[in-house]
């Protein structure tokens, strides 16, 4: 499952640094330096949110940060495009209710 082409990060380098974060408090891995979703995507988590209006599921999809189908809570701060952001070691991901709300 992992992704091996990106529109805009270039996967061709040697392989990046296996890093660990958590996902809804469960620990995950992925590589440093790849988009988040993408890291996700391999740990088989295929849901980024739900629609604001619907509830529906939304996953990957643009995978450029046109869209706002990966927006997500990333350390404490939401609406963060994951599809983007590269992963680093120890990130706090989770799933971002409706438009999101910063913690205080």
């Amino acid at each position: 499952m992992r992704i091996q082409q990106h529109p805009i990060i270039d996967f061709s380098s040697k392989r990046m640094r296996k890093v660990k974060f958590t996902f809804e408090g469960k620990t995950l891995y992925g590589y440093e330096g790849e988009p988040i979703a993408a890291a996700l995507h391999d740990n088989g988590i295929k849901v980024l949110r739900y629609s604001i209006r619907h509830n529906r599921p939304r996953g990957f999809f643009c995978a450029i940060g046109r869209c706002s189908s990966c927006l997500m809570n990333v350390n404490g701060i939401p609406n963060i495009k994951t599809c983007i952001t590269p992963l680093r070691e120890g990130m706090i991901v989770k799933v971002q209710s409706g438009k999101g709300k910063i913690r205080r």
